[in-house]
């Protein structure tokens, strides 16, 4: 945390169309105490960060499919929601939005319309994302789980993995802080 202090986010204009991605991710039972996951969402429009939340589930997951498949049901909220805001403000979406999953289970689940019964326990979840690709509110695609954005809203990451994650998320030293952060490391070098 000390060395991202001065992060920010970078923002730039967007090009003409308006493509919508959002990314999703969940550890299995990452809470020692309760063994609750933690999903990750992140929803890209263009190239800027919009909107990013980390979040203990509020069941048990029995499995990382599961786990993951609600961490999707998240992301596929995110978008309806984000569609419909840039909608009222009068901005039509022009393309299918993008959900990208480290988790060929989850993926496989939300794609296969035979509904089986270990998935039973996530039925309404599962419906939910179902019914939203098949009327292509939303794409769901693979992404291999070294490019998974949402990885950084679940667990501790390596500082390799961690600045590539920060990069992605389009964070940077802001120029203000960096000089603030410059000037009193000199300060303490010298003793004032």
């Amino acid at each position: 945390m000390k060395g991202t202090i001065g992060f920010g986010l970078k923002f730039t204009p967007s090009s003409s169309s308006l493509t919508h991605s959002v990314y999703t991710d969940a550890d299995c039972a990452g809470c020692k105490v309760t063994r609750r996951s933690t999903s990750g969402v992140c929803a890209f429009l263009g190239d800027n960060l919009l909107v990013w939340r980390s979040k203990k589930q509020t069941v048990v997951a029995r499995s990382v499919g599961e786990a993951e498949y609600r961490a999707l049901a998240q992301g596929v909220a995110e978008i309806l929601w984000l569609k419909s805001l840039l909608i009222e403000l009068g901005y039509p979406f022009t393309s299918t939005p993008i959900l990208w999953c480290d988790n060929l289970v989850a993926k496989s689940i939300a794609e296969n319309l035979v509904f089986y019964s270990r998935t039973k326990h996530i039925e309404v979840d599962v419906h939910f994302v179902r019914e939203k690709v098949e009327c292509r509110d939303v794409e769901i695609r693979y992404v291999p789980s070294q490019h998974q954005v949402a990885d950084i809203f679940t667990k501790g990451l390596p500082k390799d993995q961690f600045l590539f994650v920060c990069n992605k998320l389009r964070l940077q030293m802001t120029l203000a802080c960096h000089c603030t952060t410059v000037s009193a490391d000199k300060n303490m070098i010298s003793g004032s």
